[in-house]
């Protein structure tokens, strides 16, 4: 097997425990801490924003086209089609400029 396949498989294994474990911990408490409950409320928008800020930083005009359309759409409308507008973006000023 590559090199490769054992990392993806290590990282699914490693997500899923952590997201079990972190039900099986949080199921034992009746009530949850507000700001236990504050902080797992922050956590999307970590992530989102440790996924956002390099491109934004690093990014070229494809990139940073495709995010300012993905936010605009968001305004509007659900997950899906802002996903959809910003990867179609992404993929035409990619194709585009070479």
């Amino acid at each position: 097997m590559s090199e490769t396949l054992w990392i993806i498989l290590a990282g699914a294994a490693m997500t899923y425990l952590a997201r079990a474990g972190g039900h099986l911990v949080l199921s034992r408490f009746e009530r949850i801490h507000p700001r236990v409950e504050a902080g797992l409320n922050a956590v999307p928008a970590a992530v989102l924003t440790t996924l956002f800020a390099p491109a934004l930083l690093t990014g070229g005009p494809a990139e940073i086209s495709a995010m300012v359309v993905a936010g605009l759409v968001a305004l509007r409308f659900s997950f899906m089609p802002m996903f959809i507008a910003g990867a179609a973006v992404l993929i035409a000023l990619r194709y585009l400029t070479g």
